[in-house]
Parts: C-alpha cells; structure tokens; sequence
C-alpha cells in the first residue's frame, strides 16, 4: 500500500501542516487536536514528542513541549493515546522528536509501534542523514516508515542531494537558520533560498518550515515549494483559544 504521505503528495494543491506538541495544552488533549485539524482541513499532523532538552525549538515550542512533560506525557504514554486513531484519522501522521528518547525506548521497539498505531513517518533533527542511511533505514524501511530531513540555507548542495537520495516522504527546508518561532515575512535572503532549492529540482517535495505564522507567510513559503508547516504560531493560539477554536486559525492561514 501506498504511504499516505506519498497519496498526499499526489493530490494538485500546496499542503498545509500543522506542529503541535503532544500532551499541551493538556495531557489529553492530543487526539482532539488532531481530529480538530483533520476536520479544518489540514493535509498532514506533526505530532511533537515532548523532550527536555530541545535543540531546534524556539521558546515558543520549548514551552510547550516542558508543560506537556509537566502534565506528565512520555513517548508510552503517547503510544496510548493514538491506539485507534486510523479509526478515526485518515491524513499523514508523523512523529516529529529527537534520537535520545527513541533510543532509550528501543528504536526497534519504537519504529514498530510507531507502525502498529498507523505512523507514516518521523522528523528527528538530531538524526545525521549518514547515521540514518548506514545504521536505520533498513528498519524504518522494514516497518514501512518514512523519515524525513531538514535542510537550511547553510546546507551544502552535495548534503541536500544526498538527503534526496536516501529519504522519502519530503524535505523539510527550514527558513532560516536560526530556532523555530513565528516572522511577519519572509526576507531576500529566503527568498533567494527558497528559489535556489526549486531551482535544483529535486526529486523529492519539498516542504518549508519555521518562521511561518499568516496567510502572507504561507503564501511566500509555498511559491516555490509543495506545502508550508506551522508550528509556533499554532501553539500560540492554542495556548489562547484553545482545543474548541482550531478552525478559526485554519481557515486565516487559508484565506
């Protein structure tokens, strides 16, 4: 069967992703949130998995991802939670969270659950591409799980090459070189960079992130690209509005 991520990609529009951090703004809430998003219209979920020490998250993220380990979230009890959500879920679903948690999961024990609750793939920014090439892919590969890159505008032509190469699903270009966290517009620099990448047509779709948090942003992000993720922005709302009102913020960025 075809990886729903792979079904996504088929479909002839620019995608929207959303970020959240599973267990904010409370435990509970995470299977809400995403049935919340389906019903708004969102082509794919990153469901983040809460660590204590997050290298690529802004503050925004950071804080959210410390109130769900707060509330008592951990990578089992995520597991938990989404026994059952292709009952109800039929969009892409990816685990976005860092190597060290997996690890100490079991990353055999973690990719094939990931699988058994109906995963399609995972983002680990602290997972080098040659490490993941040389040591896992068989394995993800094995429990028919994608994963999935980031890219800068510091990348190396050579590395972004490589990453086309050995990964599937898409390429996450993040914006800018610095955290996660919210812009009222792209700069030149991203946008040359933005441009740079269509321009060396890689085989696989290419998706922008960080930075991205109205309609505007949307709209620069995918010009010259397959579909945008929001994180910050979303959790800031969130945090405001709540679970009930996620529509509203959907339908903005849409406008």
């Amino acid at each position: 069967m075809m990886n729903r991520i792979d079904q996504k990609f088929q479909e002839n529009k620019k995608l929207l992703s959303i970020y959240f951090s599973a267990g904010f703004p409370n435990l509970e809430d995470t299977v809400q949130i995403i049935k919340n998003l389906e019903a708004a219209g969102v082509d794919m979920v990153e469901i983040g998995l809460p660590f204590s020490d997050p290298l690529a998250d802004g503050p925004t993220i950071q804080k959210s991802s410390s109130q769900a380990l707060l509330n008592g979230m951990n990578t089992e009890k995520l597991f938990t939670q989404l026994e059952g959500i292709r009952n109800k879920i039929s969009i892409p679903l990816i685990i976005m969270g860092y190597f060290n948690p997996m690890m100490q999961y079991g990353i055999e024990k973690f990719l094939a659950r990931c699988a058994s609750v109906g995963i399609d793939g995972l983002i680990i920014p602290d997972l080098p591409v040659d490490v993941y090439h040389e040591e896992y892919k068989s394995l993800f590969d094995h429990h028919g799980l994608y994963n999935m890159f980031l890219i800068t505008p510091q990348t190396p032509e050579k590395r972004i090459r490589y990453i086309n190469e050995v990964s599937n699903g898409f390429i996450y270009m993040v914006s800018s070189a610095s955290v996660t966290g919210t812009q009222i517009k792209f700069g030149n620099i991203q946008t040359n960079y933005f441009d740079r990448i269509s321009k060396m047509n890689l085989s696989t779709p290419v998706v922008v992130g960080f930075g991205i948090s109205n309609a505007k942003t949307y709209e620069a992000a995918t010009k010259n690209s397959r579909g945008a993720i929001i994180g910050s922005a979303f959790i800031k709302f969130l945090a405001e509005k709540g679970v009930n009102k996620i529509g509203e913020f959907i339908t903005k960025i849409r406008s």
